[in-house]
């Protein structure tokens, strides 16, 4: 959830062009449909562009109401209240589970099925399920698998983008050598440590192992995850690689290090809308000064992508909000918002010419490219006490473990006692 929250803060993407939309569809004119999500500013005119064109289709009248980091308190108190919206973009996969056990979300037609079927990796219905049941189209989401870094600093000292975690250290070392530090770690904001473990461990133990720890079904003393902590701690564990305080620096500031000037480091992972933060903030151009490289591969692994993604999910059970949803599972929908950017979808079927520029559609592509290799952001899959609250559970275990890298075997017992007492074991 907390990549939505920075880029709704930080996005600056394009206002202008679109897809052109074709008739056709469902005559739905008198009928009215609302839709939630935590999109504002650049998102919400790009999205609302979106539901212009299904208006132009359909005929029907829809509105889009901006609700930010309220949305579950928005939701919860609307649907409690008997006024719930028809339809609902949610970026936390448990909350569609409560929502679910509650009562009050739809199950998809037989026709939006077949079309998230058709049109994504079967990974996608997964993960928009529950109890077997499709309730989730992932109309947004985020490639949460790259490593971004300048060219300049790269080009000092004759460095290519790195294949291995091994060659990541070593061409860090090279670049720190040169007296500017190899990477800048977000470290003050805790879920970007998160996404650093989830990718480390999701090429170490695989995403069988990595399912399970998601819903803990192994422990967090697991020797798989003192695995991906030892992996981490080749890098974390040289302070001579990271740029100044890592537990002081917040996001945003950990890609002005990288990008602005002067530079204080080489390299800084976090997912597609570091674009965003680079564009509003830095004078660097994204696909000239700036370029990525995907996360690298540990100890021989296939190529995988930690994503995370907004779900459309159904509440009311009309003809309007049926149509939507079908038409959000379509790539009619997604190649209207590409052009505008600011926005990847798993949709395979929408072309890579759709995308506004080469860094994105390679963004995009890897996201489509990894099929089943692909794992949502697993902090958002666990109860937020532990994956999703500041200063405790993962987000503080992890500020400490990157405080003192040699402090694996009590961070990992930490980690265990929070993790059951979120998950109530």
């Amino acid at each position: 959830m907390r990549q939505w929250i920075v880029l709704t803060v930080l996005a600056a993407t394009a206002c202008s062009g679109g897809a052109a939309v074709t008739g056709g569809g469902a005559d739905l004119k008198g009928q009215s449909v609302e839709v939630v999500g935590t999109w504002s500013g650049d998102e919400q005119k790009s999205f609302e562009k979106v539901l212009a064109a299904f208006k132009e289709k359909t005929g029907a009248d829809v509105k889009y109401t901006p609700a930010g980091d309220e949305l579950p308190t928005v939701l919860q108190t609307r649907v409690q209240g008997g006024t719930p919206p028809s339809v609902a973009l949610v970026a936390q996969p448990g909350l569609v589970a409560q929502f679910v056990k509650a009562g009050s979300l739809k199950p998809l037609s037989a026709e939006v099925e077949q079309a998230v079927g058709s049109h994504n990796a079967g990974v996608w219905k997964q993960l928009g399920s529950v109890d077997g049941k499709l309730y989730g189209v992932y109309f947004k989401a985020a490639n949460k698998s790259a490593v971004w870094y300048s060219e300049k600093a790269f080009a000092q000292v004759g460095a290519t983008p790195p294949k291995t975690w091994d060659e990541l250290v070593t061409t860090g070392k090279a670049l720190a050598d040169t007296g500017q530090a190899a990477v800048s770690v977000g470290g003050a904001d805790g879920w970007t440590l998160t996404d650093w473990f989830e990718n480390v461990y999701l090429r170490t133990a695989g995403p069988d192992m990595y399912d399970k720890l998601a819903k803990h079904e192994i422990p967090w003393t697991d020797p798989s995850v003192r695995k991906a902590l030892d992996e981490l701690a080749k890098l974390w564990g040289d302070r001579k690689l990271i740029a100044g305080d890592p537990l002081q620096t917040e996001f945003p500031k950990s890609v002005i290090d990288v990008f602005g000037e002067p530079a204080k480091a080489a390299m800084v992972f976090e997912a597609d809308f570091v674009a965003s933060v680079i564009s509003t903030n830095t004078k660097a151009k994204v696909g000239e000064d700036a370029k990525f490289f995907p996360f690298p591969s540990v100890a021989g692994s296939k190529d995988a992508v930690v994503a995370g993604g907004d779900m459309a999910v159904q509440f009311k059970d009309d003809k309007a909000s049926t149509e939507l949803m079908k038409f959000l599972a379509s790539p009619e929908a997604g190649k209207v918002w590409a052009p505008l950017g600011g926005f990847l979808s798993p949709n395979k079927d929408i072309p890579a010419d759709a995308y506004p520029d080469d860094v994105t559609r390679d963004l995009a592509k890897r996201l489509v490219d990894a099929g089943d290799n692909v794992r949502f952001d697993m902090s958002d899959l666990a109860p937020a006490a532990f994956g999703g609250t500041k200063g405790a559970g993962e987000w503080k275990d992890l500020q400490d473990f990157l405080a003192d890298p040699k402090n694996a075997d009590a961070i990992i017992q930490r980690l265990e006692a929070n993790a059951a007492k979120a998950y109530g074991k």
